[in-house]
Formats: structure tokens, sequence, C-alpha cells
């Protein structure tokens, strides 16, 4: 009798060790994961953070250097990264100028970046007037355009009243982040031909 006290004595504790390492891997397998969501969490309010600061960079882009006049018709203006045609892009429609600065230099120029909300985020832009050939007048025979039939006063009047063309222009903006990140946006809007 003595002798099975014994060996009983020594199966419960190897047992009690490997109920504890199955526990202890667990315990590590568990913190493995929350560690991954975590950066998986904080990987998603990062990008999404820099795709905050670049549609605020775009909405200044626009409203400070969208060239006025006759600049937005058929001539490029590099001076404020406008082109008056489509430009040529990748599979994704981001324009090549933005992923090569060489291409970039024929129709902007660096000054023009912006920098975030902090010093290691930069924001390049380029805004292009969505047409197949450089003319100062937009229509949908080489444009994409917004057309808008007149509305209230005396239109009504007239069985013949001109729709307002207004040509399609995109802006798409570059961010570059800390840690290597790159995030690219695009908007579209209209504004009249002067």
């Amino acid at each position: 009798m003595p002798g099975s006290l014994k060996s009983e004595r020594g199966a419960a504790l190897i047992l009690a060790l490997v109920v504890l390492l199955i526990l202890i891997l667990g315990g590590l397998a568990v913190m493995r994961s929350m560690n991954m969501a975590l950066t998986s969490s904080g990987n998603l309010a990062f990008r999404r953070d820099l795709v905050n600061q670049a549609e605020q960079a775009v909405a200044k882009a626009v409203a400070s250097s969208f060239p006025l006049g006759s600049a937005a018709t058929g001539s490029a203006n590099t001076s404020v990264n406008y082109s008056p045609v489509t430009l040529a892009a990748n599979a994704q429609g981001i324009p090549n100028a933005l992923l090569d600065d060489t291409v970039f230099a024929t129709v902007g120029v660096a000054s023009n970046d912006l920098t975030g909300a902090s010093s290691d985020v930069k924001i390049r832009y380029i805004i292009e007037r969505l047409c197949n050939i450089a003319t100062d007048t937009a229509s949908a025979d080489h444009c994409i355009v917004f057309e808008q039939t007149p509305v209230g006063g005396s239109a009504h009047l007239s069985g013949n009243a001109k729709t307002e063309v207004q040509p399609v222009y995109r802006v798409t903006a570059r961010v570059l982040g800390p840690r290597n990140t790159k995030v690219f946006i695009q908007n579209t809007f209209t504004k009249p031909e002067a």
C-alpha cells in the first residue's frame, strides 16, 4: 500500500504541470492575439488620420491655388499643379505624376507640397481637368462634363435656353507619413469656366 501512494503523488504532480503548461500557453496566445488586435486598430487609426489630413489639404489646395479664369481652361499651369487634360495613371487610377517625381516635375512644382499636422507628413497634390484635349472650352465631345439646365426666373419661358456645361475636375493627393506610409485620395468637383 505505501508503494501505491507514492506513485499517485507523482502522477498528480505531472498532471498538474501539464495543466499549468496548457494554461500558460493559452495565456500567451491570448496576449499575442490582443497585441495583434491593438496593432491592427492602431494602424487603422493612423491611416484614418492621414486620410483626414489629406482631405483637409485637398480643400486647402483647391481653395488657395485652383487656377481661375483662362488658366483653368486649355493651358497647363505648373505653378499651381494644374493640368488641362487627364494625366496618364496606373491601374488603380493614381496619376503617374504622383508616383514618379520626374513625371511630377512636368505637371507641378514641389514647393506646392503641404505639410500635415506634424512635420513628418508631406502632402502632394495635382488638379486635372478631365478632358482628352487641351482646349479653351469644355464640351461633352472631349471632356467629362456636368450639364445643368437653367431653372428659376424666366428660364421656363424660353424653350431653347442654353444648358450650362461645367467641366469636371479631379484633385488627387498623395500623403507620405511616418513609417513609409502612403495614402492616396481623389475628389472630383465642378467649377464653371470663365
